[in-house]
């Protein structure tokens, strides 16, 4: 495949591949939780194209929770892909705005951060990508403890 570059016009939604979230250990935030209570992750959200190249989409998310002790025996990797997604994805409309809505503001949003990196996605075309959740290795290894 050629290079692009930063050429809108040169861009197809078939150079779009999937989206990716990559979860982590929020090493800020866990330093000053009960570790073995309380779990804080950080969630990034990218673009793959087909070339392999990723464009950072959200890194601004993440969550915390609480729960008994050994709170990693408590959790899936199921559950914690479901999170991520819900994390990075459309939020809880606010009070007068239908789900559909907000995500339709939610996938604009992204769109937009899309094309100022170069790559003139529609918003209905991020929403239809495959949504995969890479799992860090520190993260996969508190689950098997």
């Amino acid at each position: 495949m050629t290079s692009r570059g930063r050429d809108p016009s040169r861009w197809s939604v078939h150079d779009t591949r999937r989206l990716v979230t990559s979860i982590d250990l929020d090493e800020a935030a866990e330093a000053a939780l009960d570790q073995h209570r309380e779990v804080s992750i950080s969630a990034l959200l990218e673009l793959e194209l087909v070339s392999g190249r990723r464009l950072t989409l959200l890194d601004d998310r993440g969550w915390s929770s609480g729960g008994p002790d050994s709170i990693w025996s408590h959790l899936s990797l199921q559950q914690l892909e479901e999170t991520a997604r819900a994390v990075v994805g459309p939020d809880e409309p606010p009070e007068g705005r239908s789900y559909e809505e907000e995500a339709a503001l939610h996938w604009a949003h992204l769109s937009k951060i899309a094309h100022r990196q170069g790559v003139p996605v529609q918003a209905g075309e991020l929403a239809a990508l495959p949504h995969d959740v890479h799992i860090s290795p520190r993260i996969r290894a508190r689950l098997t403890l």
